[in-house]
């Protein structure tokens, strides 16, 4: 049955047959290379025959929108994980050098440049101009879907034209544990109504901000780095933005974070710190970006040597509210560093707790609500002499994450001292 009781589907160019629900000639056009098709061959709607048999669309269709420069190591992968799910694919290409284009041409004809001026929000506000698609999708060159995503986003494709989402958020992950498994994700906005509020803003880490329906989907899409890139590039456009400016203050706050932050993986801690503390002074932050700047901050003064400064940056976490498992963990880990173990049994226990409540807002690290808490508490219990419950906290910690050489060697200790699980 379709919608609103029809029962039958067709699609544009001739009836559905049983080989995946189109014709020969259907599939045909599918397999020419894009650069062969005409404007409209680029959309496959599949419509449906209502009660008053009236032709009726039933799948919306998505424009893929990315900016690119010298990704051949990893372009062909990522469009290769897309290619079924958008309708058409608009590459932008600011500078390459090598077989960019080369390798965007095999999946697309709307190839097009654009000079960088140090503003991503630029390259990406140009490519979305030229997207036609009912929603507008987009991903980076170094980003990976997997088969399993992908069946889910075309499921997804097909309830867009009647749930009519503005904003699909989807997650994103962008750091990963030793057996490769994500281990650092949060939500970003992923595809959207084309209109004009789909609109990027800020040079560096770029943002759409939420609009009209704003869904959250189950998907994750992996950010899958292949070489190091450019590594000082986000820092030197945030330095061109503050000399122009004249002053940090100048920033907004989400650019004010973001610059703490570059600077603090640059190993500029003193700076970094000094550049938190001036964030965490502004009232116009989101809670959840400081709260990790409050992390991040006490991270600098571990750096620098100065433990009584971290644990006021972690106490400023606690102004934002029931802290969540990471601010947890960094507080417990404050305490059983400096060897108070039952203080630091507390918060870990807490991120256990707060861990099982937490939701998935901000930047979710699934290990701080399971293996870190159990296996600091393994350590914590058996440094205070209650070996038992400390044998228990690694077999714990072990069904997280199952093969780990922490656990594996606690268990071998356990054994040595007559404890069994």
């Amino acid at each position: 049955m379709g919608p609103g009781g029809a029962c039958l589907y067709t699609v544009r160019r001739g009836q559905m047959d049983s080989h995946n629900g189109f014709t020969q000639h259907e599939r045909t056009l599918r397999e020419l290379p894009v650069q062969n098709m005409k404007y409209s061959d680029r959309f496959y709607r599949i419509s449906y025959i209502d009660k008053k048999g009236q032709q009726r669309e039933c799948m919306a269709s998505v424009s893929l929108c990315m900016i690119v420069r010298n990704e051949e190591q990893v372009l062909g992968r990522c469009l290769s994980c897309v290619k079924d799910f958008a309708d058409e694919i608009i590459i932008v290409d600011t500078g390459s050098n090598d077989k960019t284009k080369e390798i965007a041409s095999l999946f697309t004809d709307q190839i097009y440049d654009f000079p960088w001026i140090d503003d991503f929000a630029a390259a990406r506000n140009f490519v979305f101009q030229k997207g036609t698609g009912d929603y507008l999708f987009w991903l980076d060159a170094d980003d990976v879907i997997t088969e399993e995503e992908q069946k889910k986003l075309m499921k997804l494709k097909m309830r867009l034209d009647q749930e009519k989402p503005d904003v699909v958020m989807m997650k994103y992950a962008v750091g990963y544990d030793g057996s490769g498994s994500p281990s650092f994700f949060f939500y970003r906005e992923r595809l959207l109504r084309r209109c004009e509020r789909a609109v990027w803003k800020g040079r560096i880490h770029e943002v759409i901000e939420p609009f009209g329906k704003t869904v959250r989907e189950d998907f994750l899409i992996e950010h899958r780095k292949i070489g190091t890139g450019d590594p000082d590039r986000n820092l030197r456009i945030f330095e061109k933005m503050i000399r122009e400016k004249g002053k940090i203050a100048g920033l907004t706050a989400r650019e004010h974070y973001y610059y703490a932050k570059e600077l603090y993986y640059h190993k500029r801690y003193k700076e970094a710190a000094g550049v938190f503390l001036t964030y965490l002074e502004r009232s116009d932050g989101w809670h959840i970006d400081r709260i990790d700047a409050c992390r991040h901050g006490a991270f600098c003064m571990y750096q620098l040597g100065k433990r009584d400064e971290a644990l006021s940056f972690l106490l400023m976490g606690l102004r934002e509210g029931i802290p969540g498992p990471e601010l947890c963990c960094d507080l417990g880990w404050w305490f059983f560093s400096g060897k108070r173990y039952a203080d630091a049994e507390f918060w870990y226990r807490q991120a256990l707790k707060t861990g099982r409540l937490a939701g998935e807002e901000g930047f979710i690290m699934p290990e701080y609500r399971g293996y870190i808490p159990y296996l600091q508490l393994c350590v914590c219990l058996d440094r205070m002499g209650e070996r038992k419950k400390a044998c228990w906290y690694n077999e714990l910690a072990e069904q997280c994450h199952p093969g780990t050489e922490a656990c594996r060697k606690n268990r071998e200790y356990f054994a040595r001292i007559g404890m069994r699980k």
